[in-house]
């Protein structure tokens, strides 16, 4: 198999085989991804005040 045949079967696999997803789905995945992502990075965020808090009395002490 050369270059350009297999390039023509991986185009015609990708249009007429492929099931490509709806447009609003992918829009609802995105807010979902968007939302999880920020309630994790807040919630790492509390962590690390919250140590830092910590190792500030901690330290504090001596």
């Amino acid at each position: 198999m050369n270059l350009k045949n297999f390039v023509l079967e991986s185009y015609d696999e990708m249009k007429n085989m492929v099931t490509w997803p709806k447009f609003s789905f992918l829009q609802n995945s995105a807010i979902l991804v968007l939302v999880a992502s920020l309630i994790f990075a807040l919630f790492i965020g509390a962590v690390d005040l919250g140590f830092e808090n910590i190792m500030t009395w901690f330290y504090g002490l001596f």
